[in-house]
């Protein structure tokens, strides 16, 4: 028997209230795990590097489960787009595709699939009316472009990145166009110079046709949702929640209005030197603030560059992580704040910029910048660490495509130190929220040995309360590959807050295996942002940063700190504990 449907009301029940948020995260919940069980890729079925979530009919958001914040806060701004660009004629059986950072996209590898949803209707003659959107995004494992993996630490365009699609209709009514999705994917990035076409397009298009089946998961579940309590109580408890969320960021802003002022700044730096600077101006009244970016470097000839919707990402991930009150993340967080970006700066770049490494270095820094702008917490590690490697791509003698794969994934660090509590060690910070591959499924799948996975003793920022300890992570390849690192605070450590004090930088280690021309083994540091061809044998050591301490430390601790310097302990061969302080280089 359904429930009895509460009747529409200007004020919310509170009970139905939280009864409503939470089915409308079930509904993401749900499709994430359709999407997980039915994806192939080591990126989604195994690292969870995926988000699904529901949008009104306008293209807000409106729930979702606990996926990647920075998916989550920038999503919005693709459907938008694509309302914008389609709405009158999108019909029933439609799911569009897109992966462009100037139509709500974040990089190039993350693909988001986006299903209307429409009334149901007893009468044919009726026009559809669209009611909702659900919506997916996956990071695939290959889009194409000068490496395996599409994540070019040494990209300075856009299409040094691979495919890029500002809009496709991936099904048109109830139609799978999957002819035109491998020349999108394959032949049109082959044509830029020294890029390949989608390397692994099989893998690729599984993990689409995922995403469409989790974003239809959900259409099933509104539906019923609708069936149970009407789609009029459904959309105003979709309104009630949104507007919940707005008051908790108004509520937010008025406390902070008092205990910090109505003008907060703070300014940090790319490891490249570029500044990101803030201004914060509250109106205490309202409980409204204006997030001014003015300051902020321009463009630059790199791929830390971060389209618009990535900012806006980090923003709404900070108010609601901040914000004391039991919601969903949804758009109501947004809607007290108005953004000023800088045209032409490095988080408002040209169609044209390289912009890879923006939703995963970047975006880390914004979040620093506005946490710190509030006071909140000391600065994380920073970044994401992202390491690919792979094989495959255009045959440099023939012009061919060879088929291919590429492997990505993401490495923790240290979480900074707040007022009342210590960082966390070894784990995903901020708008990144994945999983690492397990051992065993990476020595399997892929030619290479996990010699080391432990946490970097000391290399958290001492404080009263101590900033989290970063990860070395040490592989050795079995085969010559293409390798590349993309990552930041290598030079800026990340900072400590009253009185704490900075964590260590991260650093990334190139261990070239013995030859007889060259019997020792060499160390290289290859630098923060690289790729290389690695020779079988050959290790990459990745150290990875600190989160800054919180409070000036005690004298016990500074003593303490001076006599245990960073160390690191970790499983040796054979499950065996081994403290590896002792090794040149950490290893």
């Amino acid at each position: 028997m359904s429930p009895a449907p509460p009747r529409p009301t200007s004020k919310p029940d509170p009970i139905a209230l939280s009864l409503f948020a939470n089915r409308f995260m079930s509904v993401a919940e749900a499709m994430g795990k359709s999407l997980q069980q039915t994806a192939i890729s080591t990126n989604i079925k195994e690292r969870l590097d995926f988000s699904c979530a529901l949008f009104s009919d306008a293209g807000e958001l409106v729930a979702n489960a606990p996926f990647i914040p920075v998916h989550l806060g920038s999503m919005s701004f693709a459907v938008k787009y694509q309302l914008k660009l389609h709405g009158p004629e999108l019909a029933p059986g439609d799911v569009l595709l897109t992966n462009s950072p100037s139509a709500g996209g974040s990089h190039l590898p993350d693909i988001t699939v986006i299903t209307p949803v429409f009334a149901p209707s007893s009468n044919p003659s009726d026009a559809p009316k669209i009611i909702f959107f659900t919506a997916s995004r996956g990071h695939q494992v290959d889009v194409g472009g000068i490496l395996p993996g599409s994540m070019p630490p040494t990209s300075t365009t856009l299409s040094d990145e691979g495919a890029c699609i500002e809009s496709f209709f991936v099904v048109r009514r109830g139609v799978f166009n999957g002819e035109e999705l491998r020349r999108l994917l394959v032949d049109v990035p082959a044509e830029a110079s020294g890029s390949s076409g989608c390397r692994s397009f099989s893998d690729v298009q599984s993990d689409l046709k995922a995403q469409i089946s989790a974003n239809h998961k959900g259409a099933q579940l509104i539906g019923k949702l609708i069936q149970d309590f009407s789609l009029p109580v459904v959309q105003e408890y979709m309104d009630h929640i949104r507007d919940n969320a707005e008051i908790g960021v108004r509520n937010l802003l008025k406390r902070t209005a008092k205990e910090l002022g109505c003008v907060l700044e703070a300014k940090d730096f790319m490891d490249d030197g570029s500044p990101i600077q803030l201004k914060v101006t509250i109106d205490p009244e309202e409980g409204s603030a204006i997030f001014d970016f003015a300051g902020t470097g321009p463009e630059i000839r790199g791929c830390w560059n971060a389209p618009t919707s990535v900012c806006h990402a980090a923003i709404i991930y900070c108010l609601r992580a901040m914000c004391a009150v039991d919601m969903p993340l949804n758009g109501g967080c947004l809607a007290p704040i108005t953004v000023e970006i800088p045209d032409g700066c490095l988080l408002a770049p040209s169609k044209e910029a390289a912009v890879c490494g923006g939703n995963v270095v970047t975006s880390q820094r914004i979040t620093d910048v506005v946490l710190r702008a509030f006071n909140a917490a000391a600065a994380s590690q920073g970044c994401c660490n992202n390491l690919t490697f792979g094989a495959g791509g255009k045959n440099e003698k023939t012009g061919e495509i060879d088929s291919g794969w590429g492997y990505y994934e993401t490495i923790a660090g240290g979480s900074g130190a707040g007022p009342t509590w210590n960082g966390t060690s070894g784990v995903h910070v901020h708008m990144t929220n994945t999983r690492i591959t397990d051992p065993e499924i990476l020595e399997r799948r892929y030619p290479v040995l996990l010699h080391q996975f432990s946490i970097r003793k000391g290399s958290g920022g001492q404080g009263e309360f101590n900033g989290g300890d970063g990860v070395i992570r040490e592989l050795e390849f079995t085969e010559p590959l293409q390798v590349s690192i993309l990552s930041e605070r290598r030079v800026h450590a990340p900072f400590g807050l009253h009185g704490g004090q900075p964590a260590s930088c991260g650093l990334n280690l190139w261990i070239k295996a013995p030859t007889e021309e060259n019997p020792t083994p060499r160390t290289v540091n290859i630098g923060g942002k690289a790729t290389v061809k690695m020779g079988a044998g050959d290790r990459l050591v990745l150290h990875t940063p600190g989160g800054g301490g919180w409070g000036v430390p005690s004298d016990e601790e500074k003593v303490e700190a001076k006599q245990h310097p960073a160390t690191t302990v970790g499983w040796g061969p054979r499950g065996s504990l081994v403290d590896y302080s002792d090794r040149q280089a950490g290893f």
